[in-house]
This record gives C-alpha cells, structure tokens and sequence, in this order.
C-alpha cells in the first residue's frame, strides 16, 4: 500500500506534464546557419509562432539555434501556415489587403505588430491566415517575437505613406 502511495505522488508531475503539453503537429530540424526567419519562411509558419511555440527552446534574440536541435513549428490547432514574408515598404493596411484579410484578424495573428504597425521588419514573417490560427501570447512579460533583430531593416523605415507621396 505505502510502496503504491509513493508512486502515485512521483507520477503526478508526469500526469500533469502530459495533460498540459501541447501536441507538436510540425518539427523542423535546425541547420547550420539559420535564423528564425530563415526558419519561418522555409517553413511557413511565423516569427511570433515560432517563438511561441519554443519559447522554451529559442531565446528573444533567436541567438541559441543548435544546428541538429529538433525545434516545433506549430501546435496543433493553433497552427498557421498561410504566411507572407515581410518587404521593403510594406504596410499592415497594404499586408491585409494583398492577404484578403481584414487588420484586425492581421493583429490578432500577430500580436507582436504594435498598434502603429511600425515595428514590422523586412524579412519578418507573418500570419495572413483569415481566421485565428496563431496560439496567444503567453502570460505575463513580453510577447514572443517582438523583439526585432538588430539587423533587420524596418518595412517603411521612414513612416512614409506611400499614398502620401
């Protein structure tokens, strides 16, 4: 009886663990020389997803990617594969008409674009899906891919309209 009470309290983490855990629907396998966009755009899936996802796994910077790490693309149903990769001069307004999906749904799927849309990111990838596919942020602190990268050049770096031109 004791012997069964001890291991009934050792496996209730383990229970736990598993009922919690998201199921994995896509998995990539990290190559010498990627970069979380490289990743995503391969791939098909979004910066802020696949930040979500591995928020765990791959750091606000995306600087600790290990060449032969198996990371998650997506969970399942919270999966967006219908992305757009970020170019010069683009804009959210411009982004949803070309996706044929109204801003709001565009923000929902990307919560790291900030009300302004002025943190977008050539090369960024983003989720253009119609309908919310993306998991949400995590509580509490930052959301996942918002930080952008040092390098990376804005989308419209001088806030110029290009209506207004």
């Amino acid at each position: 009886m004791f012997t069964k009470g001890v291991a009934s309290l050792f496996a209730i983490p383990f229970v736990a663990q598993l009922v919690f855990a998201q199921s994995c629907t896509r998995s990539y396998t990290v190559q010498a020389g990627d970069i979380c966009d490289s990743i995503s755009a391969a791939n098909q899936v979004s910066t802020y997803q696949l930040a979500v996802v591995n928020i765990d796994t791959i750091d606000a910077g995306c600087d600790n990617l290990m060449p032969g790490a198996s990371i998650c693309l997506g969970w399942q149903g919270e999966d967006c594969s219908t992305t757009y990769v970020v170019q010069l001069d683009d804009t959210c307004d411009g982004i949803s008409s070309m996706a044929g999906v109204n801003s709001t749904i565009l923000y929902m799927n990307n919560p790291q674009i900030n009300e302004d849309c002025t943190n977008i990111y050539v090369g960024e990838v983003l989720c253009t899906a119609s309908s919310v596919q993306v998991p949400p942020p995590p509580a509490g602190g930052s959301v996942p891919g918002s930080a952008i990268p040092a390098t990376a050049t804005p989308a419209n770096p001088d806030d110029d309209l290009p209506w207004c031109d």
